[in-house]
C-alpha cells in the first residue's frame, strides 16, 4: 500500500475516493477514527491509500483534479 496524501478534511478525502473509484482504482481511507480515540475532533489527519500498482495512475488522477498536495 502506498499514501497518496493525508488530509483533515473529510471533502478533499471524499472527491479523491470518488475520482479513484470511477477510473477502477481501489482506494482506503485509513485512520478515520483516530481522532475518536485520541478525544480530539478531527485534529489527526486520515491518510489515503491505494495499491503500490496503482500509484502511479492515482497519482496522475488527482494531480489533474487539483487535490495534489
Amino acid at each position: 500500500m502506498k499514501e497518496l496524501f493525508r488530509s483533515n478534511d473529510p471533502v478533499r478525502m471524499s472527491r479523491a475516493i470518488g475520482l479513484l473509484e470511477v477510473e477502477g482504482i481501489p482506494a482506503f481511507p485509513m485512520d478515520q477514527h483516530m481522532s475518536v480515540l485520541e478525544g480530539s475532533l478531527g485534529i489527526l489527519p486520515q491518510r489515503l491509500m491505494v495499491a503500490d500498482r496503482d500509484e502511479f495512475m492515482a497519482r496522475a488522477i488527482l494531480r489533474d483534479a487539483g487535490l495534489d498536495e
